[in-house]
């Protein structure tokens, strides 16, 4: 399983409340900092991921809380919204893509360990070990 699958969800009050599922540019859908770019690029080398296989972003029903973040390579679908972010080629599904809307995804290291980092406007609540969250 690829290192991706470690993603821990986090609101941030500094975002704007909620930004419209039409926004005119892939930036204002779904923003990765420069150090998650570099780390997804660097597992991308490391797992010799095929160059037409995209990061697909996902929110999935479970958790205490309600939904997941679900983060892998995949390839395209017609029906996926695609789009490149600081050098990262994404795909994201109209449904999973209301959920992400203005998030921002960073990569962090730790003492508790290394991880994708959603901050995502959106969250209401989070579980108490942050896995999970409800909008």
């Amino acid at each position: 399983m690829s290192e991706l699958a470690t993603a821990t969800n986090h609101s941030s009050d500094a975002l704007p409340a909620a930004v419209p599922v039409e926004a005119p540019g892939p930036e204002s859908m779904v923003r990765i900092t420069s150090v998650a770019a570099s780390k997804v690029n660097e597992i991308r080398d490391a797992e010799a991921i095929e160059a037409n296989m995209a990061l697909r972003l996902r929110v999935v029903g479970g958790g205490c809380a309600g939904f997941n973040y679900d983060l892998y390579f995949d390839e395209p679908v017609e029906v996926d919204r695609q789009f490149e972010v600081q050098g990262v080629k994404v795909v994201v599904d109209e449904m999973s893509l209301m959920y992400l809307v203005g998030t921002e995804i960073d990569y962090v290291e730790g003492l508790q360990g290394a991880g994708f980092k959603f901050n995502n406007p959106n969250v209401k609540t989070t579980c108490g070990c942050g896995s999970s969250f409800s909008v």
